[in-house]
């Protein structure tokens, strides 16, 4: 097929869109794929739908050779799916709401659990009919707060959700497998790397959940690698807690700490005045840190906690949040110390929601959590819940306990993961995420079929998902420079970007000639046919567009004589129109 670019709906851009943080945004912008319609919402052009369909052509393609089916749901739906299974209130703000003339709650799904089991439940009740996985491309609409980077975050995306429904626990662990096999076919042929990491479940639930992240800089996720093979999303990366100590005889003594109310200010007056363990110097590693947090439930109601962390450490956000889901985490707020005297700010200690601080009864009900690395013997120097009065030789085990144990600090180079060695930390961005979840929905939504012995049992699911607009901003971002964009062949728009360029008929009578051989050969052709544009405009558009093979019939066209461009290795060649034709159409 050819595609002459005078009739051709495009309309390249010289300079960079005033929003465009990241290189694939910029370009995408900039050569015609797409176009800004709001924050992070996209239109898509010619160009752009055809580098999408040919990502999820392969998605289809590996999706089809794991054995799935394809479906198709509404992006608009009803609320009593979601109530059922609590997400309709888990989702909070995150969910775009609405409702019809009569008054009828909607939303525009963010992922299509519900509307997946649902269909199964009106249609299989028997473990004859099972496994089953069915799957669709469809897009999905998220609230995010700060859409950004293009098409990396944005409100409106298209995803590939497939989902697998097995009776038991080993044929939901092959059904897993099979989708997890088949995401690495995806981006093999994509030509991503990625590395599959544990992750967090998140509002998804179930037992297991791993990403695959794409490295990069500019990637959203922090993730860990150890020396001996262990990766994990920081969110979900397990803090090795050290072994538990003798609990040593003696009291905790409280000292007078004038004008300390942070951790160096801490450490400053230790070392001038009380004397170090084991002839050293006081450290931040020796204090403990009691952070308040508030969390801001999906039905809006607010409660306090307080992390207790060693000093030189602090609470990560997005640890934290994955902590608490479905609840926001933000800091504690004036007004909250304001209702809660017996939080004195700067000399937190070691606190009970079952009702004391230290020996003293506490009315207000704040869990006190701890980072696994304050372990039974391990001693603190810490707040004594009284103003510029702190205490050393605090004992976990002897001298407080806690309401449990949260780990949301922060995670450094040089950490010792759950295998033994220590990690590095790199960034990542998101592209696809497969979960067991279980019978979490299934037993929310009655999904149950009868078994071998006429008994009912509840479904077991897998969700695997692939953000298909987001791998082709990956792509973007992976593949250009400084002129423009370089597709790989698996998703270039066209196959062959034939430039027609000269003032008179030769270079456009030969690139006409090309044209049909190229097309005959069966391959898809960019032709442009431009008249009264300059041979400088058309081969920067031709390298802003990034068709990896380009065609140029100038010069040498009344000699029969072409160039050939591989815009992936920058080589440039004249050769015999015919032998362009054939090499091209051997590839």
């Amino acid at each position: 097929m050819v595609t002459r670019l005078s009739s051709f709906f495009f309309r390249s851009l010289r300079e960079d869109p005033a929003d465009a943080e990241v290189n694939s945004h910029r370009l995408l912008v900039r050569a015609s794929y797409i176009r800004r319609q709001a924050p992070g919402i996209f239109a898509w052009l010619p160009l752009g739908l055809r580098v999408k369909a040919k990502v999820e052509q392969i998605v289809r393609e590996e999706m089809a050779a794991a054995g799935a089916q394809e479906v198709h749901f509404p992006a608009l739906m009803p609320r009593e799916p979601y109530e059922a299974t609590g997400r309709w209130t888990e989702y909070g703000d995150g969910i775009f709401r609405l409702q019809d003339r009569h008054g009828a709650d909607y939303l525009l799904a963010p992922t299509h659990e519900e509307a997946f089991t649902l269909l199964v439940k009106d249609l299989y009740s028997s473990y004859k009919d099972l496994p089953l996985t069915i799957f669709q491309i469809q897009d999905k609409y998220r609230d995010e707060a700060r859409p950004r980077a293009g098409l990396l975050r944005g409100r409106e995306f298209t995803m590939k959700d497939a989902y697998s429904f097995d009776y038991t626990d080993e044929g939901l662990d092959a059904s897993y497998q099979a989708q997890r096999d088949a995401y690495e076919r995806i981006f093999q042929r994509l030509g991503m790397d990625y590395v599959i990491v544990k992750a967090d479940a998140g509002a998804m639930g179930g037992s297991k959940s791993e990403e695959f992240l794409h490295p990069t800089p500019i990637g959203e996720d922090t993730f860990v690698r150890s020396a001996g093979g262990y990766t994990a999303n920081v969110e979900a990366f397990e803090t090795t807690a050290p072994e538990a100590l003798p609990i040593p005889d003696g009291a905790p003594v409280v000292f007078d700490s004038p004008q300390t109310p942070t951790i160096q200010t801490l450490v400053d007056h230790l070392n001038a005045h009380i004397e170090a363990p084991a002839g050293g110097e006081w450290a931040a590693e020796h204090t403990l840190k009691n952070v308040v947090l508030a969390l801001v439930h999906p039905d809006k109601t607010r409660e306090l906690v307080i992390i207790a962390l060693p000093g030189d450490r602090d609470v990560d956000g997005k640890r934290a949040e994955a902590a608490f889901a479905p609840a926001e985490v933000e800091p504690a707020t004036e007004a909250d110390f304001a209702r809660n005297p017996a939080l004195v700010k700067g000399y937190i200690g070691p606190w009970s929601a079952q009702g004391a601080v230290l020996g003293e009864e506490s009315v207000s009900g704040i869990r006190y959590l701890v980072d696994p690395r304050v372990v039974e013997g391990s001693s603190w120097v810490t707040g004594a819940n009284e103003h510029e009065k702190h205490l050393h030789s605090l004992v976990y085990g002897r001298d407080f306990t806690a309401d449990g144990v949260v780990d949301v600090a922060t995670v450094r180079e040089g950490d010792i993961a759950p295998d033994g060695t220590p990690i590095t930390l790199e960034r990542g961005m998101e592209i696809g995420h497969v979960f067991q979840l279980g019978r979490k929905y299934a037993e929310a939504l009655g999904l149950k079929v009868l078994d071998q012995n006429g008994k009912l049992v509840t479904v077991t699911m897998g969700s695997y998902g692939i953000g298909v607009t987001r791998i082709l901003a990956a792509i973007a971002e992976l593949n250009n420079d400084d002129k423009g964009l370089i597709w790989p062949a698996s998703v270039s728009p066209f196959d062959v970007h034939v430039v027609a360029t000269g003032k008179g008929d030769d270079a456009l009578n030969l690139g006409e000639q090309v044209v049909a051989q190229l097309e005959a050969a069966g391959l898809d052709v960019l032709f442009d046919d431009r008249p009264k544009v300059s041979p400088g405009v058309k081969f920067g558009d031709a390298e802003l567009i990034g068709v990896p093979q380009l065609l140029v019939v100038g010069r040498g066209a009344a000699d029969g004589e072409v160039e050939l461009w591989d815009r992936r290795t920058g080589e440039r060649e004249v050769v015999p129109a015919p032998d362009a034709v054939a090499r091209l159409t051997a590839r």
